[in-house]
């Protein structure tokens, strides 16, 4: 009866430390670990990149202005004159995505979905803090589907920004996230993985195709086009673009190299008439010279595909857009000291810009083709019986030239070159630019042939030798 008694009290007492020794293993893991285990758990990398792009990602809702076009309007007005009323236009309505780039409030998007549009406007999800601003379009890429808009803020007003991938910075097989603000009401999200890279060699002028465009298994639906693909450290690698119905579950995205040679073209110094001649795209955390036009001031320059952008009149750019933005500050009004990294060795450069219109003018164009040309005004076009300013009047042709012997004649309208639609005349003339004596150049014209009252168009097409 003792030994068992006394066994019970040792028992009692075992029982005792051992659970005060449990009680206070659970406190020192209650003070070393404050997050439960499975909340840790759950915030992984995926949660984590979201979290840190989602703020950057908005919706875009765009107000166009439909013109009704009737093929008989020009007849119907000439027949009824003062009569006659065209038909009222119509108001479409569209909502896509995008993400902001840089605080200033630039925002990438595809081109599609703010294409003509006549009023575009921005919305932040609740978990950016919400918010509603008007933007405007900077300018877009049709071959690459790529736009640039500009969120219309405060003063001084900064908004969170993505960070860029570098250039082929690409794993295949990769997790990869898209995201959008499809309809305004908040952040969509869908994972995949990177199921195919771009397939193609990048091509100048040639517009893209689903061969040339990241490929994932994350769902995009429609309202989501223009918003961010990511990868784990949330950096941009893409831009959400389609969904291939044909293929369930397949989606595309415009690759962040392809999306950085567009805004290269779309926000330069070329913008404000300007001639840079350089490409300087975002690569990671780097500026980097993409490409370089021969002759041009960023040539003569010394810059040089690769180089590294490190300081622009003593100050160190903070992306993409000051770069360009601090280039135009200077204008032509003197050299700009530029500081690049070739290679082991930082360089110092000096570049001066020069107005396009003192190099892409009439007179080159005259100098190479023999052709005469000024832009159409609205007046003019109304004097002309013409209903749009689009194409370059010939005022002129060469005697001798081989633009007269082809048949080219004043009051023609140039419509193109090498299958390229100039805007005006610069844009006519830097087409030109590059092509020696001796290539040839197809010029598109527009032939406008008077039948009574009637303006008969001919377009037609004569292949020019460069002289």
């Amino acid at each position: 009866m003792s030994t068992n008694s006394g066994s019970g009290r040792n028992g009692g007492c075992g029982a005792f430390i051992l659970v005060g020794w449990m009680l206070a293993l659970a406190l020192q893991a209650s003070a070393a670990a404050p997050i439960p285990a499975g909340l840790e758990l759950r915030r992984d990398a995926t949660v984590e990149a979201i979290a840190r792009v989602l703020p950057a990602v908005v919706n875009i809702g765009t107000e166009t202005v439909v013109e009704v076009n009737d093929p008989f309007d020009q007849l119907l007005r000439e027949f009824w004159g003062p009569y006659y009323r065209r038909r009222p236009a119509q108001t479409q309505y569209s909502l896509g995505s995008g993400v902001i780039i840089d605080e200033a409030g630039y925002v990438l998007t595809n081109n599609h979905v703010v294409r003509r549009a006549s009023r575009i406007w921005v919305k932040f999800a609740d978990e950016a803090g919400g918010g509603e601003y008007e933007a405007e379009l900077v300018g877009g890429a049709t071959n690459t589907d790529v736009a640039l808009l500009k969120i219309k803020a405060k003063p001084g007003q900064k908004f969170h920004a993505v960070t860029f991938a570098a250039d082929d910075d690409l794993i295949l097989g990769e997790t990869v996230i898209a995201l959008g603000n499809p309809f305004g009401l908040g952040g969509s999200v869908s994972r995949g993985i990177l199921s195919s890279k771009s397939r193609r060699p990048a091509s100048d002028d040639g517009p893209l195709g689903i061969e040339d465009w990241l490929q994932t298994d994350a769902p995009i639906n429609p309202g989501s086009s223009g918003g961010p693909l990511i990868n784990l450290n949330g950096d941009l690698i893409g831009l959400n673009v389609a969904v291939y119905r044909e293929g369930q579950g397949i989606g595309f995205a415009i690759p962040v190299k392809r999306v950085s040679e567009a805004l290269g073209t779309i926000f330069s110094p070329e913008r404000e008439r300007l001639w840079f001649g350089a490409r300087v795209r975002p690569a990671g955390a780097e500026l980097t010279v993409g490409a370089v036009e021969l002759g041009s001031p960023a040539d003569r320059g010394g810059l040089r595909i690769g180089d590294q952008i490190l300081a622009v009149a003593g100050k160190k750019p903070r992306g993409f857009i000051e770069f360009n933005q601090q280039l135009m500050a200077v204008g032509d009004q003197r050299n700009v000291p530029i500081e690049v990294q070739r290679g082991s060795a930082p360089l110092n450069l000096s570049v001066r810009l020069v107005r396009e219109a003192t190099v892409f003018n009439a007179a080159m164009i005259r100098e190479k083709l023999g052709i005469s040309v000024q832009e159409i005004t609205r007046e003019l076009a109304e004097r002309m019986g013409l209903i749009t300013t689009d194409g370059l009047l010939i005022a002129g042709v060469d005697r001798g030239s081989e633009a007269e012997t082809a048949g080219i004649e004043r009051g023609q309208i140039l419509l193109g070159l090498n299958g390229t639609s100039p805007d005006d005349v610069i844009a006519a003339a830097r087409l030109l630019y590059a092509k020696k004596a001796g290539d040839k150049v197809t010029v598109e014209v527009l032939i406008l042939r008077r039948t009574g009252r009637m303006i008969v168009p001919q377009r037609g097409s004569v292949a020019l030798t460069v002289r």
